[in-house]
């Protein structure tokens, strides 16, 4: 299966007032069309840095380096007008936190309304008008599973359920009928109920639309269930990269090992604290990415 997303030695610099703080460093990895990489870790590892750089999203003092190849063109090459027809129509993106990402004061039919017009006439459907993008929203919306989207469409952000607000998210980020779809923590702050609705949704949405997805989250449980390959970042870099079922099932560094030991089950002992990860288990950054199976990266010692 040919890739379809290529990052290869990505790297984000932060200017600071002291000198430059490194948040990724020579970060490779593929995405194959219809498939899906979950990016895990904990926070501050830089995997929000490396999706932010996909899109193009990062601040001004960001200095980026390396190469994003999506399907055949090099993003960080392209003149920002350019970015800016990729962005929301071919690449879009869930984020984190549905109330600070809706706006407040717009219902959120117009929100969804708002990404279809952005990019009306982008591609090669004539351009439509409000009403035509107001349809489109309340189809997407029906389509997320938002009960009444007639109505509901006229609602405002603060008027919904957390789960519901982030179906809005993944209407908005799937009513342009993206080819790469990123989502960037989508169920942190939901029950696990509701956790579990949404990941479904995502996974029958993935499947109907043939999307590439790069799924990003702290929680292994929850990457295990819905990606193919997963890449392990610790300090802005990537330190066990493979196949879903042999990462859990044979984890080579350290890291990895202490990441999956932490993940509590029904049979942990509830009497005891959660594991750690030791501070011997995390990486050194000195230690070069190689293939220790075939399709299986790990940054360990010879």
């Amino acid at each position: 299966m040919s890739a379809f997303l290529t990052v290869e030695h990505l790297s984000v610099t932060f200017a600071t007032q002291t000198g430059e703080v490194a948040a990724v460093r020579d970060v490779s990895f593929t995405i194959p069309e219809s498939g899906t990489l979950g990016l895990v870790g904990e926070s501050g590892s830089g995997k929000s840095a490396t999706s932010l750089a996909i899109m193009r999203l990062l601040p001004p003092q960001a200095k980026v380096s390396g190469k994003i190849a999506f399907a055949g063109e090099n993003l960080l090459a392209l003149p920002e007008e350019a970015m800016r027809r990729v962005r929301g129509a071919r690449i879009s993106m869930i984020f984190q936190e549905p109330m600070t990402a809706l706006n407040p004061v717009m219902r959120v039919g117009d929100q969804v309304a708002e990404a279809v017009l952005a990019h009306s006439g982008d591609k090669s459907e004539p351009r439509i008008n409000k009403s035509a993008a107001w349809t489109r929203a309340v189809d997407a919306l029906r389509e997320v599973a938002i009960p009444d989207p007639d109505r509901r469409a006229r609602d405002y952000s603060h008027q919904l359920s957390g789960g519901q607000r982030q179906r809005v998210m993944i209407a908005m980020a799937l009513v342009n009928h993206p080819q790469l779809l990123i989502a960037d923590e989508p169920t942190t702050a939901l029950d696990v109920t509701i956790q579990a609705q949404i990941l479904e949704l995502l996974s029958e949405l993935r499947e109907k639309y043939k999307l590439a997805v790069l799924f990003i989250s702290h929680d292994l449980g929850v990457i295990s269930r819905v990606a193919d390959q997963v890449a392990v970042m610790y300090g802005g870099e990537i330190v066990e990269m493979g196949p879903v079922a042999r990462i859990f099932s044979a984890a080579t560094h350290p890291y990895t090992r202490g990441l999956i030991a932490a993940i509590p089950t029904l049979k942990t002992n509830r009497s005891r604290p959660l594991e750690t990860v030791e501070q011997s288990a995390r990486p050194a950054g000195q230690i070069a990415l190689r293939e220790v199976v075939p399709g299986h990266w790990a940054r360990v010692a010879q």
